[in-house]
């Protein structure tokens, strides 16, 4: 960060006081709710659910592909609206693309 992000203030209308751009950052991201992360044909994902692949993946780094129709179970969202965390025999730390899957 360079020092004039961190000497940024904005007014915060709630409050009524200045506060740094950072927090105000954070107060606004908790304020929008929760994110919205959809599968390929836009079903609504939510932590434990179960994805099936539509299509072939190689997995960078472990040396083996992961291929369509492949079950994945009790996925977690990462925060990331595109991004899905899994686990999968052999393959730790898998993060997935939701377009790359389809809610079972």
């Amino acid at each position: 960060m360079s020092s004039t992000d961190e000497d940024s203030y904005v007014f915060d209308e709630a409050s009524g006081e200045w506060i740094n751009a950072a927090a105000a950052a954070a107060i606004n991201a908790a304020a929008e709710g929760p994110m919205e992360v959809r599968d390929a044909v836009g079903n609504l994902l939510a932590d434990g659910d179960q994805v099936t692949l539509i299509k072939d993946l190689t997995v960078k780094g472990a040396g083996q592909t992961l291929k369509r129709g492949t079950l994945i179970k009790s996925i977690r969202l990462t925060g990331d609206a595109q991004e899905i965390d899994c686990r999968f025999d052999g393959i730790k730390g898998l993060v997935l693309r939701a377009e790359f899957v389809k809610k079972r």
